[in-house]
């Protein structure tokens, strides 16, 4: 996927001394809303913000998926659409969206796919309607601009987590059940096992900088999140937990991607750092070129806050799933992430 430089306004008087004007809008009403917890016979629909399903074998799976998840399927009538690489047009893929949300019977929106296309349909979206029917969004990658607007316009928790033709293994369907079932204050932590070998070699963390840190979790995919920065459809960062993930990008794009964050003023806001999984992201044969470890000791240990990278997060199952606009509490040195109250009602 190629990316594009986003150019932020300067304004003449900042809300921080010596820091860019703030990123995103605040909803109408700043209180979080929190969705109904889901329970098995719960209607959840599929919808296609993104890219386009050309397979109905993925529709079959995640069917199935969520069959087994005790919930009953309903189907967004512009599921299958094509326009080129995109699941339709972009009114006809938020019209899905928007029908849903003003459904009683639905309880959860679940995107089936990611790819891109989410940031196309923002400005057809109907917020208010989505504040007054609060309901399950869950999704990751491309659907990382679906989520932040919608906490960002709002004011609806979101989820980062499975989308659904996505990975529904034993560990992912646990936080799922944990988070929007159970209504639970959970705890995240890495799982420790060494398996055959002598050290751990999986699921491993790497503290940048130790230390503990409150804040509202909100983030996603970096390349998705940088390119809808200067939009009205970012939430503010001030006193955040920023969560990154990313997947298949060169460093040199990665390092681009986390500037553009501090040039946006983002970093210098945010209470907490937490990066996920990159998986594909390698420096690539011989020299030349920064390592991961190295771009975040750039951007990240300069900012003197508790930040760590390899959390479950992200494209590589199994993963975490992170509520958006909850508030967290980190420990970078034990690469925890601990709930402060329930994400659903």
């Amino acid at each position: 996927m190629h990316r594009r430089n986003f150019l932020v306004a300067a304004a003449a008087a900042a809300g921080m001394a010596g820091l860019p004007p703030r990123i995103g809008v605040l909803p109408r009403q700043t209180s979080l809303v929190k969705p109904r917890r889901l329970a098995p016979g719960d209607a959840v629909a599929l919808v296609a913000p993104a890219s386009a399903t050309f397979e109905t074998m993925d529709l079959d799976i995640a069917r199935e998926s969520l069959d087994a998840l005790g919930l009953k399927v309903v189907v967004g009538g512009h599921l299958l659409d094509r326009h080129g690489y995109l699941a339709g047009q972009d009114r006809n893929r938020a019209g899905d969206i928007n029908r849903f949300f003003a459904d009683p019977a639905i309880r959860a929106v679940l995107p089936i796919r990611g790819g891109w296309g989410s940031s196309r349909l923002l400005p057809y979206l109907d917020f208010d309607l989505i504040r007054r029917n609060p309901k399950v969004v869950l999704g990751f990658s491309d659907i990382t601009a679906l989520l932040l607007a919608i906490v960002a316009r709002s004011g609806l928790v979101t989820f980062h987590g499975p989308n659904g033709v996505g990975r529904w293994d034993e560990f992912s369907v646990g936080w799922v059940r944990r988070l929007l079932f159970e209504g639970e204050v959970v705890t995240m932590v890495n799982p420790r096992e060494r398996g055959e070998f002598l050290a751990q070699t999986e699921h491993r963390i790497q503290t940048i900088t130790p230390g503990v840190a409150r804040g509202r979790m909100l983030g996603g995919n970096l390349t998705v999140l940088t390119a809808i920065i200067g939009s009205p459809y970012l939430p503010h960062w001030d006193g955040a937990i920023l969560f990154l993930e990313d997947v298949g990008e060169d460093i040199y794009r990665v390092d681009r991607m986390m500037t553009t964050l501090k040039l946006a003023g983002i970093l210098d806001r945010i209470a907490g750092f937490v990066f996920g999984t990159c998986a594909e992201c390698e420096p690539g044969s011989g020299y030349g070129s920064l390592t991961l470890e190295e771009v975040f000791a750039d951007h990240v240990r300069p900012l003197k806050i508790p930040a760590w990278r390899g959390a479950m997060i992200g494209h590589q199952a199994p993963q975490f799933t992170i509520a958006e606009g909850i508030p967290v509490e980190i420990d970078a040195g034990a690469g925890r992430i601990r709930m402060l109250e329930p994400a659903v009602v």
